[in-house]
């Protein structure tokens, strides 16, 4: 019994990511990355979706989570980034080689939200919801 207990905490903890493998097979919602801006800036999203983020121009461009949830290569024009978000909260983001390159994703508990909301708002610093 303390071993699923373990287990089922275990799984269920944010880690590093750095490889596009790490997307799952539920919702999905992209974010393209052109003219040194994440389109769109902002997204909201259930729990369990993967967030694909592409890029679009010569430029490479980097995905960083401000707080180390995930982090990936240098991509190239065209090569794609996925994680997917199990936990809620807001989790910020920034291009590593262009740090004026932020976004935001806000991950909603699961059977609340059965949508993927995007608009662009203002950068905030990191929080996780109550």
């Amino acid at each position: 019994m303390r071993l699923t207990v373990l287990f089922t905490a275990l799984a269920s903890t944010p880690c590093l990511a750095e490889e596009p493998n790490n997307a799952g097979a539920g919702p999905a919602a992209t974010v393209s990355m052109d003219h040194s801006t994440f389109i769109p800036s902002e997204i909201t999203v259930a729990s369990g979706t993967t967030v694909t983020w592409v890029n679009n121009e010569a430029m490479p461009h980097t995905v960083v989570d401000l707080i180390k949830g995930f982090r990936s290569k240098m991509l190239a024009k065209d090569t794609k980034f996925s994680f997917t978000f199990t936990p809620a909260g807001d989790y910020d983001y920034v291009c590593s080689i262009q740090p004026n390159m932020k976004g935001k994703v806000i991950v909603k508990p699961p059977g609340r939200y059965g949508f993927v909301h995007m608009r662009a708002t203002p950068w905030a610093m990191p929080r996780l919801l109550p």
